[in-house]
């Protein structure tokens, strides 16, 4: 089978957006990511799967430190720019967690320290121990990912 094929297929499975972030010399960056997981409760870890030519790779190996935001319906645009599907148009807002910047208004935060780092492929899954979250009860829906496009739930 061809890599289009299989992307293709993978594209199938619906995922939730999230950003990844991390403080890079006083500077916040983050990139889109849909391969995001809970992992244990028991713990409580989630995983995060990057690709190695992504330019926070190696930095999250150093760092070791990194926040996740699960946008909403209306944050589609925050998911392109990091994405670098569109040109940065506005500045983003950021929160502070653990002292670990997070998308202001997200769905939910996510402050994590990575546990374990296991090469996969071409990518490498960051498994990281959560150690702050903030909900918001704001009542909005998540933005989705699915067959290659954005998509949004409706509620009953």
């Amino acid at each position: 089978m061809n890599n289009r094929l299989f992307r293709d297929a993978m594209g199938k499975f619906a995922t939730g957006i999230t950003i990844v972030t991390m403080d890079d010399k006083g500077e916040a960056i983050g990139m889109t990511v849909n391969a995001f997981m809970s992992v244990s409760l028991d713990p409580k870890l989630i995983a995060v799967s990057i690709d190695h030519k992504a330019s926070m790779y190696n930095k999250l190996q150093e760092t070791k430190k990194f926040g996740v935001s699960i946008l909403t319906e209306h944050q589609k645009d925050i998911s392109m720019i990091f994405a670098k599907q569109i040109e940065k148009d506005k500045e983003i807002a950021y929160n502070q967690l653990n002292q670990i910047p997070v998308i202001k208004d997200a769905m939910v935060n996510l402050a994590c320290k990575v546990t374990n780092c296991i090469e996969a492929g071409d990518h490498m899954i960051f498994i990281a121990e959560v150690t702050d979250l903030i909900m918001n009860e704001n009542k909005q829906m998540p933005v989705l990912y699915f067959n290659g496009q954005y998509n949004y739930l409706q509620s009953n």
